[in-house]
């Protein structure tokens, strides 16, 4: 028996793929049909992958041939599932632009030891004296440095009024003005606190704080990648992040998840370098001699490796551990080798922090499971 591909298709037409109103023809829901003898084929293409619903198509193309062209007719449907595209709900920003802040600053490391809030202090004034307005909060909520590195131990934050509203008043040393968990705790008190009570002190040490207008806010991130990194970046609009490592491979080995942790696909926040602490060791009395402890130019094959700016290099001296713990950033020293190895560094930074803000767009939400992200503020 000859059967009529117009027969069949007719016959298609009474009938709907599941939670469409047109039926399966004028829905584009049947591709084609291919007739041999009494031997019947249907191409259907779905926008659903759900079984049922692909069932109840095959089943409903049978009877409905069945009943209306030849009740013997032997049918093969086959069925392709092409999702439908749907327009992309818009992400929830929960980072709050700034206006007042221009450039935010992550400075992170993948493992702890590196000199992470070492390298950020001394960023910090060196900034402030190439005449930046500069801030720096101090994230590292289970082990904050800063009050001890710019010598404001016993200072606490004084509360203003801002527009009606009460806000802490960041602690102003050196030209920068510094915020840290630091000042609310005891010298001997730990902070055992979950990830929910970490982010929510953060956002007051961020929102509800009169930081003025800054050019720079430098954030120190506690070591890793956890917890706190997400907070900070789903409240905050991040500009770019700073990654510092020592040469050794251990430590590479984490500054380059630290990289990855910035780079992915849900964050992306761009890296705007990593920096090389400990690089070498050069005794007084052989200036001219390096010694490289943590191994050789380790930060620097990294940053060739995965394709991210080296931004400079700082020596392991014995001054720089002290003036941090008394409280003067090493930066701040008459010109000497540190002074210049910072000053180059900051300048590396700035260029960097320049060319993003030139070349990039800004910095789009973060699409990690509840998490949102924020638009990084442009200069």
């Amino acid at each position: 028996m000859k059967l009529e591909k117009s027969d069949i298709i007719k016959a298609l037409e009474t009938i709907t793929v599941a939670g469409e109103g047109e039926n399966m023809v004028a829905s584009g829901a049947v591709k084609n049909v291919i007739t041999f003898g009494d031997e019947i084929v249907v191409d259907m293409v779905l926008s659903t992958p759900a079984l049922h619903i692909r069932k109840r198509a095959e089943v409903d193309v049978m009877k409905a041939i069945h009943e209306n062209v030849y009740e013997k007719a032997k049918i093969t449907v086959n069925i392709k599932v092409e999702e439908a595209q749907k327009e992309k709900a818009k992400p929830t920003i929960k980072g709050k632009a700034i206006p007042s802040m221009k450039n935010i600053i992550a400075v992170a490391s993948g493992k702890g030891g590196v000199g992470k809030s070492t390298v950020t202090s001394n960023l910090a004034v060196t900034l402030a004296k190439m005449g930046f307005k500069v801030g720096l909060l101090d994230a590292d909520i289970y082990g904050p440095s800063a009050p001890i590195m710019f010598d404001i131990e016993r200072e606490r934050p004084l509360s203003v009024t801002v527009d009606g509203k009460s806000k802490m008043k960041p602690v102003e040393s050196y030209g920068v003005k510094v915020l840290s968990i630091g000042f609310f705790t005891q010298p001997d008190q730990a902070v055992v606190w979950r990830g929910p009570m970490a982010a929510k002190a953060l956002n007051q040490m961020i929102f509800d704080a009169a930081w003025g207008e800054l050019d720079f806010l430098l954030i120190d991130l506690p070591p890793g990648t956890g917890d706190i990194h997400l907070s900070i970046m789903q409240s905050l609009p991040i500009t770019g992040a700073v990654i510092v490592s020592t040469p050794q491979n251990v430590a590479l080995a984490d500054a380059r998840k630290g990289v990855a942790m910035f780079q992915q696909e849900s964050i992306n926040v761009p890296v705007l370098g990593i920096i090389e602490n400990m690089a070498y060791f050069t005794p007084e009395e052989l200036p001219n001699q390096k010694y490289y402890i943590f191994g050789k130019e380790g930060a620097r094959h990294l940053s060739e490796t995965i394709d991210v700016p080296f931004l400079g290099e700082i020596p392991l001296v014995q001054s720089i551990r002290e003036a941090g713990d008394v409280g003067r950033p090493a930066a701040l020293q008459a010109e000497s080798p540190i002074t210049k190895a910072f000053e180059a560094l900051t300048k590396n930074v700035v260029e960097e922090v320049v060319r993003r803000n030139d070349d990039l767009p800004p910095t789009e939400a973060i699409k990690i499971t509840t998490m949102a992200g924020c638009a990084a503020v442009k200069k």
